[in-house]
Formats: C-alpha cells, sequence, structure tokens
C-alpha cells in the first residue's frame, strides 16, 4: 500500500516552511496549556508527539511537564535537525527527538500513555494511522488537534486538504477509534480518542 494513501493533504510538509512552525502567533490560537489539559497526562508519563515538526508545543508542554517524557517523532529528518537546533539554544531535557522509523518507532510501541497529533491527521496515510495507535499502552489516548474545514482561516492548508470535526471523527471511527471528549477552538477541533 502506498505509504500516503488515506492522507487527505496530498503532499507531505515542505521543511522550506517550517519557521512558520516557531511562529508564536501559533500560542494566541492554540494555546499550549490548553492542550495539556485535554492530554490529561499522568505524571511522570510519556507522551508522543506524533509529526513534531521543528517540537514548538513538544518544547511548550516540556517546560508545562517537567515531569513527563516526550517523544518528539518526526519523519523527516531535515524537522528533527531543526528541534535538535532549538532544543540546543533552549535545553528541555525531557523531549527526545525521534525518527518515525522502525528503529525509532519500536521502543515505543505500547508505551504511551498519551499521542499527540498536531496539525498532521490531513496528512497521515492509513499506515500511519495504524503505526500511532500501536504507540499506546492499554489505556492510553490519543489527541488529535487539527485545521478545520468548517471555519475560514487567515493561516493553516487549504480547506479542501483538511477535514471539519465530523469528517475527521468519521475517519477515526472506520479506524476503531472512539471520541472520549472534544472541544473547539478559532481554527482548530481537538478530539481526545481511545481504541
Amino acid at each position: 500500500m502506498h505509504e500516503r494513501h488515506g492522507a487527505k493533504q496530498p503532499e507531505r510538509f515542505d521543511p522550506a516552511k517550517a519557521a512558520a512552525l516557531d511562529d508564536p502567533a501559533r500560542f494566541a490560537y492554540l494555546p499550549a496549556e490548553a492542550l495539556e489539559r485535554l492530554l490529561d497526562l499522568p505524571r511522570g508519563g510519556l507522551l508522543v508527539d506524533f509529526g513534531t515538526g521543528t517540537g514548538t508545543y513538544a518544547r511548550a508542554l516540556a517546560r508545562l511537564r517537567p515531569d513527563a517524557e516526550i517523544a518528539a517523532l518526526d519523519e523527516q529528518p531535515r524537522m528533527l535537525e531543526l528541534l535538535r537546533d532549538r532544543l540546543a539554544a533552549e535545553p528541555r531535557p525531557n523531549v527526545r527527538p525521534v525518527l518515525s522509523d522502525d528503529a525509532g518507532l519500536a521502543p515505543l510501541q505500547g508505551r504511551a500513555d498519551r499521542v499527540l497529533a498536531l496539525n498532521v491527521l490531513h496528512e497521515l496515510g492509513d499506515d500511519a494511522l495504524e503505526s500511532l495507535a500501536r504507540l499506546l499502552k492499554p489505556g492510553g489516548r490519543a489527541l488529535f488537534v487539527d485545521w478545520s474545514a468548517d471555519v475560514e482561516r487567515p493561516v493553516g492548508p487549504p480547506r479542501g486538504h483538511v477535514y471539519g470535526p465530523a469528517q475527521a471523527k468519521e475517519r477515526l471511527g472506520r479506524f476503531g477509534w472512539t471520541v472520549a471528549g472534544e472541544a473547539l477552538f478559532d481554527y482548530h477541533y481537538a478530539l481526545v480518542c481511545a481504541r
């Protein structure tokens, strides 16, 4: 099967646009504190930031939760290089960059208390969605937060490349996810899911 089969956005995020991921304005419309509350990560727990990019939110969550272990996972080595640069400038000892190949994923299988999938559901192929599920320990949950196709936005991908909340729930339901909680932000929806 093609690795992006099922992805709504036709192409991967371009690392040449990585500076946009570090824009502090992102926190105005999607506060890290709100995500931390929705994640409800147990004390000392393992959070996998699935598709971390430059790790902007992984680093913010690490600041909020110094007790947590955060595996910042991405499929693009260039994005992880950028994350390492940011961690060198502002160390967060509880953040570990991880390449999402077999070697990077294997030690995380069945260990994550929570998985954060921020702005990536529209980019995830069916295989990646299954890989995400395999990271969770029994009783673990995933938080899918993505751009909403239901609202006009001055930022983010085109509306035709993302889901609205109802479409997202339908797609996740086909993969055995149940929605245990949800929230809406200015430009995003958030779905707390179990499987």
